[in-house]
């Protein structure tokens, strides 16, 4: 899976190096910028995945370097998070106007910030995924998946699933060797964060599996599951 590369922007150093050093450790690359005009510039001549970046800049502040990535830059849609003094109600409100992903106040723990880009990311892939024309029927070794009309067929029998069975294996079966966590299924196929119970995605899984008896769906250990395109 290909790394995240984070672009952390503040003007005090030791800030952005502890960001550096937490953030690398996650095993994310980081870049950084110690100004507006730097971080513009690094914007325009490179692809981030996200941005951290602080309100109170000197020269071009946060909030105007967020307004000119909305408006004028190739990577308007490109996820940040502003980080914030305490009490700076005015500039959240503003900043979320402006199109800011999320905003975490000062001085934050490294690892509710870790939470939050988390969070971040996953949003970002689920919506991604919705975007994503969705194929009526999907035909994948001796499967059929009819979208329109939720029916699963095996060899010709047919497979009955509950609602979140089905909407689960069409997920994983659009995506062929991809694997997703069990987090972003859950956000993605109830709809909301189900802290604590991503254990319900290893029953629905369980339960699939067994209705369709065949090893489609692999266990990527540790990390979630992926269909194996192959029965």
């Amino acid at each position: 899976m290909k790394q995240k590369n984070i672009l952390v922007v503040d003007d005090e150093a030791h800030i952005r190096e502890l960001l550096r050093y937490n953030l690398e450790n996650s095993g994310y690359v980081v870049e950084e910028a110690e100004s507006g005009e730097d971080a513009l510039q690094k914007i325009g001549e490179q692809t981030f995945d996200l941005v951290l970046l602080d309100v109170m800049l000197p020269g071009i502040d946060g909030l105007e370097v967020l307004r000119k990535i909305r408006q004028e830059n190739d990577q308007r849609n490109l996820p940040v998070i502003l980080l914030t003094a305490k009490g700076e109600e005015i500039d959240k409100v503003v900043g979320l106007e402006l199109g800011a992903d999320d905003y975490i106040a000062k001085p934050f723990g490294i690892y509710e910030l870790q939470a939050r880009i988390k969070t971040v990311f996953r949003r970002l892939e689920a919506y991604e995924v919705k975007e994503q024309p969705q194929e009526e029927s999907i035909k994948i070794n001796d499967l059929i998946i009819n979208k329109s009309q939720y029916l699963v067929d095996k060899k010709g029998k047919s497979i009955t699933l509950t609602h979140k069975e089905f909407e689960l294996l069409y997920l994983l079966a659009r995506h062929p060797g991809r694997v997703f966590n069990r987090e972003f299924l859950l956000e993605t196929i109830w709809g909301y964060e189900y802290i604590g119970e991503s254990r319900t995605i290893d029953v629905h899984i369980r339960n699939i599996r067994k209705k369709l008896e065949g090893d489609y769906i692999a266990t990527i250990r540790g990390v979630g599951y992926k269909f194996a395109d192959e029965g």
